[in-house]
């Protein structure tokens, strides 16, 4: 079983695969959506992440995170009240905090997206053995930017949470070798090689 199989599960899924993960993200408005669904996401599955996306866009102004982070009690409450939203009053306002958390960084470094991707210094990593198959749940980059992100007061996003992050807005290429997108993206993108690095939770998933 080829890492990028989880692709084919469904449509939505595969659409998503195609058209979205590993794509290199530099627009901050993506940024932030990718980072709201990923906290919406914890302790549940992409996959009903990506089927209320809609309902989470209805909901986060269309992840317009300057209207997020002016969002008081009224709002908390209406989002609550929306059929079909996940109704966790601790991730939504944790989305809100993080929301604000994301304005100072971009007063700090001009871009969320600056900021993000000075860690890879603006190219996809691609870490060896992990085009084989060896995926990580996290590693010493997301540790990093995990505990920056939390100094800055950021909630829900933890080294898993970070990697699986940095895996959707491309600064890490995890596709699989035998993966259309991994050769796409590769000769699109600027890349740079590296050793793995204090990885946790490694699954191999290529053939048996």
């Amino acid at each position: 079983m080829a890492y990028c199989d989880w692709g084919t599960a469904n449509d939505l899924l595969t659409k998503y695969h195609a058209d979205e993960w590993g794509v290199p993200v530099h627009d901050d408005r993506k940024q932030f959506e990718f980072l709201m669904m990923e906290a919406m996401q914890c302790g549940l599955n992409w996959n009903m992440m990506l089927q209320k996306r809609e309902i989470f866009r209805a909901c986060f102004d269309g992840f317009d995170y300057n209207k997020v982070a002016g969002y008081g009690e009224s709002d908390i409450q209406r989002i609550m009240d929306t059929p079909g939203m996940i109704r966790s009053r601790r991730k939504i306002e944790a989305i809100i905090q993080n929301a604000r958390c994301f304005q100072k960084i971009q007063g700090e470094f001009s871009s969320f997206s600056e900021y993000l991707w000075r860690y890879s210094d603006g190219k996809a990593l691609l870490y060896h053995g992990h085009e084989k198959g060896w995926i990580p749940a996290s590693n010493g980059l997301s540790d990093k930017i995990s505990k920056d992100l939390k100094k800055r007061g950021f909630k829900y996003l933890g080294s898993i949470t970070v990697y699986s992050h940095l895996q959707a807005c491309g600064i890490i290429n995890d596709h699989s070798e035998d993966c259309p997108c991994f050769a796409r993206l590769n000769s699109a993108y600027p890349t740079v090689q590296r050793r793995r690095f204090l990885e946790r939770g490694v699954q191999y998933f290529g053939d048996k």
